[in-house]
């Protein structure tokens, strides 16, 4: 299978494990050993302290929110047994208790390693706020797959 299919198909597996708030899902694309976890709003951890940090702020979340998640991958570069990825992850978070959904886009690079039996993990996470393009008076539109829901209707 060609690498960039693999993190491709990776990917996917990320989304879904959000999707269904599943964190064994989500933890199992990180590399098992620990990543380097450089996420906005909090400290830099690194190793296995990265994953259960991960883990606790995934069950969190899932607690409060039912999560959809839009990943726009910008690029994939594959670099022999390293890769990195980078683009956009797009939640909408629904509170299980009723109230406002809370649209948030994040800007994200992710460094990806082959582990020896071939598979591609997560070895650092490095992500921020997005904030709309401005130019001319115009406001770049997110969360597009919304509106065409609500368009299609």
């Amino acid at each position: 299978m060609d690498d960039t299919y693999q993190i491709n198909f990776a990917k996917t597996e990320f989304r879904e494990g959000y999707n269904q708030g599943d964190v064994d899902r989500i933890l199992s694309l990180f590399d098992e050993d620990g990543f380097t976890d450089m996420s906005e709003g909090g400290a830099s951890s690194y190793g296995k302290t990265s994953l259960a940090a991960l883990g606790e702020r995934s069950k969190e979340l899932f607690a409060k929110y039912t999560v959809t998640l839009a990943v726009i991958i910008i690029e994939i570069v594959i670099l022999g047994d390293t890769a990195y990825d980078y683009g956009w992850h797009e939640f909408v978070l629904n509170p299980r208790d009723g109230g406002e959904i809370i649209r948030k886009r994040e800007r994200y690079f992710e460094l990806w390693r082959k582990n020896s039996p071939g598979n591609w993990k997560i070895s650092l996470l490095i992500n921020n706020a997005d904030v709309p393009e401005q130019m001319a008076g115009q406001m770049s539109r997110w969360f597009l797959s919304e509106s065409r829901q609500a368009t299609a209707f």
